[in-house]
């Protein structure tokens, strides 16, 4: 990997990044209704504030300002650090975020350590007996995990774990119990997507020359199968592992909402129905700064795996 691909990589994140920005606060400024006279209207309990008290949030807000003026306004503030502050609780959005943000990376990193020790197994297993029952079994249960929607299987897991059996809590946030269920209801889909593309490439990794020039030599399936199959395997695999991480916080955002555990999913929900726009301009930015930072991540993981891929460009 060279500094001319770093920069590149560079240029094309900033200009992402400022799409997403751009993007967002655009979709927000053209949304129907008025977000002084509704957040007002919240603060007062239903009663209908006065048109003096609207035009005067509008003004100490900047939200009688043109487009272009709040955007400038407000991209000069997140280039400092600022992302602004709540429209409810004054609270700064970076101090909301970093109070719901950990929630979220519990969650996000459990479901992944989840779809992982299922999906990964269960390929191998699936590649290395094509046809047989475990073959079967394993894609009947990706099939399964993709076509399941998140919500159905969360509000089943409620009904059955924490209804039925008694054994996890319904919602909230705590120890261990509080996250086996929220983890499962967003690493299953996960797992079947990655079970499915695993057992492709280790069918295709398989077929190949070298995996019978190594099994010619007598070596042990094992050695075979993990050692040289699986590590050329899991150049594709990386990708939808790093593309599954848009899953992931997607998915966080309903299964956050269905075991109401305080996270950005939430905090984004609830922003959303309140028009508190800075907390959406803040939690969308971060989204997208994650994005980007986890597919350049993905594209060095690429080298580890295999040194042939060359980053700066040129095939080696």
């Amino acid at each position: 990997m060279n500094n001319q691909y770093l920069l590149r990589r560079l240029v094309t994140m900033v200009v992402v990044l400022f799409g997403v920005s751009l993007l967002t606060y655009a979709m927000i400024f053209v949304t129907p209704g008025d977000p002084a006279r509704t957040i007002l209207t919240q603060q007062m309990g239903g009663q209908t504030p006065s048109q003096e008290a609207v035009e005067q949030f509008r003004v100490s807000e900047g939200l009688d300002d043109p487009f272009t003026v709040q955007y400038v306004r407000w991209m000069g503030d997140v280039l400092q650090g600022d992302l602004g502050h709540s429209y409810y609780s004054d609270q700064p959005v970076t101090d909301a975020i970093a109070q719901r943000l950990p929630n979220t990376i519990t969650l996000a990193v459990a479901s992944m350590l989840i779809a992982i020790a299922i999906s990964v197994p269960a390929g191998i297993a699936s590649a290395v007996n094509p046809g047989s029952r475990i073959d079967y079994t394993a894609q009947l249960g990706a099939l399964v995990g993709v076509s399941m929607p998140n919500f159905w299987l969360g509000y089943l897991l409620i009904i059955v774990c924490s209804l039925w059996l008694d054994v996890f809590p319904v919602a909230g946030v705590g120890g261990l119990e509080h996250l086996i269920l929220p983890a499962v209801t967003l690493g299953s889909g996960m797992a079947a997507v990655i079970a499915r593309l695993v057992r492709t490439a280790m069918l295709d990794v398989l077929d190949t020359a070298y995996i019978r020039t190594a099994r010619s030599k007598g070596l042990r399936e094992r050695i075979v199968i993990y050692k040289h199959a699986l590590r050329n395997a899991l150049v594709p695999v990386v990708t939808i592992v790093g593309l599954q991480l848009s899953y992931v916080l997607n998915g966080a955002v309903i299964v956050e909402v269905v075991f109401q555990r305080p996270g950005l999913g939430t905090l984004l929900v609830d922003a959303i129905f309140a028009r508190d726009y800075p907390i959406v301009q803040g939690v969308t930015l971060l989204i997208g700064v994650i994005f980007v930072l986890t597919n350049f991540a993905v594209d060095l993981t690429y080298n580890r795996l295999d040194p042939r891929i060359d980053l700066g460009g040129e095939p080696t």
